[in-house]
């Protein structure tokens, strides 16, 4: 549970009253964004409010005749959702800071230039995005904002994001770690065990990651996995 000096507020309006509670910054923004979070490490206090910093309480009755329900988590939780969540500047700061590296990082992971089929550096995306002057929202989730920018930038920065499938055929010495890696990797479509104890499959990676696959195949596979690109999409 966060403690009430690390809480803000989050508040929304209905039918002409407020409804506020208190929630750790950081839960609440994934929260916003569709995660999964913690309900108690949440909420600093399980209660809403019509003004949190008077300890004006809502009543049931009123909860009730707003939302349509007396849960209390399923109220808190479209209260974040749905309102304002009151950040400090310093919480907004870091916040924004961080979404905007995890969107560079997530173009520079699955899209590609498609004049070369070569990613873009982190440094050529991120001075694009400066150059084009775009727009992060720390609430709205990284693939959606990733997407909406690339569009922004591809008069600056010419950017297409593009799927690839790759056949990959791993020698029996190594099946055990390779395996494992490529699983967690991307998503595996067919798998197929020869007679000789290989193993052939097919992954379905961002085309931008393929130099990173190459790298795993390299450390995992000791240089030895033969690999065929068969699709990009």
């Amino acid at each position: 549970m966060v403690s009430l000096e690390k809480a803000v507020i989050a508040r929304i309006k209905k039918g002409g009253e407020n409804f506020e509670v208190l929630v750790d910054p950081y839960l609440a923004r994934d929260l916003k964004e569709g995660k999964k979070v913690d309900f108690d490490e949440l909420v600093a206090v399980e209660e809403v409010f019509h003004d949190a910093k008077k300890g004006s309480r809502a009543s049931l009755e009123d909860l009730e005749k707003t939302f349509q329900t007396r849960d209390l988590r399923e109220i808190i939780r479209r209260i974040v959702v749905e309102g304002d969540v009151q950040i400090t500047s310093e919480q907004r700061k870091e916040m924004l800071e961080q979404k905007r590296r995890q969107i560079i990082e997530y173009i520079r992971r699955n899209a590609i230039d498609p004049r070369t089929k070569a990613p873009h550096t982190y440094e050529r995306i991120e001075a694009a995005m400066d150059q084009a002057k775009v727009h992060i929202d720390i609430f709205k989730p990284v693939e959606i904002q990733a997407r909406e920018i690339v569009k922004a930038i591809k008069s600056i920065l010419p950017l297409k994001f593009e799927e690839m499938d790759v056949a990959i055929k791993i020698p029996p010495e190594h099946t055990g770690k390779a395996i494992s890696s490529l699983y967690n990797f991307g998503t595996i479509l067919k798998e197929e065990w020869q007679g000789d104890g290989s193993w052939i499959c097919v992954i379905r990676i961002p085309a931008g990651m393929y130099g990173e696959l190459m790298d795993l195949l390299g450390k995992v596979a000791k240089g030895e996995a033969l690999t065929k690109v068969i699709s990009r999409r």
